[in-house]
């Protein structure tokens, strides 16, 4: 009897979770079929006024990989009414923070003001719309910034190509094919005719969503500003987005690659897996939280804790639009070599392809799912980056309410059979990431 009015005392409890974490929000779209959606959440005084591009690195011409990224800094450069360098100005000393991302499937650009400021982000991610400035000064900068950058997070950092090593093994015709952060021959060659073409086919009201998300005030108000800087900016071609189909991988692929900034060599187990829209792609992420989420995990507990053969072991889905990435990968230490480790890794797939996991694993699973719920949308932030992409890039804004009601329906039995459909040795790559032998040689 105690143990059930435990069981029902949770069960409440969970339900009031959900229905205090329920993101209310209002969408409608302008005549240039710019997409809005409006969150109002007053319990802090501040705004986030965010715009999300349906463009990223798989957009990119093959030729010139690296424009969807290098136009994150580029649109910082000023627009029209916004001189150059003044952008950061204008937001800091206004009490905001702003920021941008890009990865193969998007581009998001975002201000957090006081709420009072709300019309400031409004216009800024207006202007960054309508009047961007993209000339041969910005471009040559901007140039400069990214190599940098490419420098510092890929070329001199410790196992810093080995997701673009994945790609470019995984995938023979998708675009997903090429690092994010391009290729910096392309950026190099480019002409400025061809930045402002990328900008003019991509940077479209119709091809974006914007989302002003926290302490609103007055909705009739947002809804004016909103008519006012993005209504008047007009509606661009309707971008076609090409379909890439790769083949299934019916036999083990296997790669090398040679990092000069290395000592300790690892291996990389990846499976190709479905789109992040599917039901699949879901239960795939509960099988990377059963193998590697924490030190009590199951590869974790084995391979590094009670074997010690590794100094490090993780597996994770890199859910993608298109398609994803199973990745699991380890760095084998002592007497163990990589063949070692992808022995031990197999024996934990193959446990939970044969083994139904118990329900006292599930319900922890779900319990993982429900606070992952609860913190990414526990900020103004997080609310607005999650409503964009589930719009844009899900085609269900409503996800980031029910999203979580898919996760705690996965049932032991579709566990097993996800893992049997995806994760078999014929299936995959094998890239053995190692240290360079010959450092001088293997930088140039």
């Amino acid at each position: 009897m105690k143990k059930s009015l435990i069981a029902l005392s949770s069960v409440l409890m969970l339900g009031g979770t959900a229905f205090a974490q329920k993101v209310a929000f209002e969408e409608y779209k302008l005549d240039n079929g710019l997409h809005v959606i409006l969150h109002n959440d007053a319990s802090a005084p501040v705004v986030s006024t965010s715009v999300m591009y349906h463009v990223g690195a798989k957009d990119e011409n093959p030729e010139r990989t690296g424009f969807a990224h290098f136009f994150e800094h580029l649109l910082f450069e000023g627009t029209a009414n916004i001189k150059r360098g003044e952008w950061f100005k204008i937001v800091t000393s206004n009490g905001g923070t702003n920021n941008a991302n890009t990865n193969d499937d998007r581009t998001y650009y975002f201000e957090v003001f006081p709420s009072n400021n709300l019309e400031l982000g409004l216009w800024m991610e207006s202007e960054r719309l309508l009047h961007p400035v993209i000339n041969q000064i910005g471009v040559d900068t901007q140039n400069e910034v990214v190599k940098e950058e490419k420098r510092l997070r890929v070329d001199n950092q410790p196992y810093g190509n080995l997701i673009a090593e994945v790609k470019k093994n995984m995938f023979k015709n998708h675009p997903y094919r090429w690092a994010t952060i391009g290729s910096m021959e392309h950026l190099d060659a480019a002409t400025l005719q061809e930045f402002q073409d990328f900008n003019k086919k991509f940077y479209t009201p119709n091809n974006a969503v914007l989302v002003v998300a926290g302490d609103l005030r007055d909705i009739a108000k947002t809804k004016e500003w909103i008519q006012k800087y993005f209504g008047p900016i007009p509606r661009g071609v309707d971008v076609k987005k090409q379909k890439f189909v790769e083949e299934p991988i019916s036999t083990t692929l296997n790669a090398r690659y040679e990092d000069p900034n290395i000592q300790k060599p690892m291996v990389v187990a990846a499976y190709r897996t479905p789109s992040m829209k599917t039901r699949d792609a879901r239960v795939l992420d509960m099988i990377s939280t059963i193998l590697s989420d924490g030190k009590s995990s199951r590869l974790y507990k084995k391979i590094v804790d009670d074997k010690k053969m590794a100094l490090q072991i993780g597996a994770f889905n890199n859910s993608q639009e298109d398609y994803g990435m199973y990745i699991l990968y380890g760095m084998p230490q002592g007497e163990a070599t990589s063949t070692d480790l992808i022995k031990e890794i197999d024996e934990e797939i193959v446990r939970i392809q044969n083994e139904l996991i118990t329900e006292k694993d599930l319900e922890k699973l779900k319990n993982v799912y429900d606070n992952n719920y609860v913190n990414s949308n526990s900020s103004v932030e997080g609310v607005a980056e999650n409503l964009a992409s589930y719009y844009l890039l899900y085609g269900d804004i409503n996800l980031v309410n029910t999203e979580i009601e898919m996760y705690r329906s996965i049932t032991r039995e579709e566990i097993r059979d996800v893992a049997k459909k995806y994760l078999n040795s014929n299936q995959r790559l094998i890239l053995d990431y190692v240290p360079a032998k010959d450092k001088a040689d293997a930088k140039q």
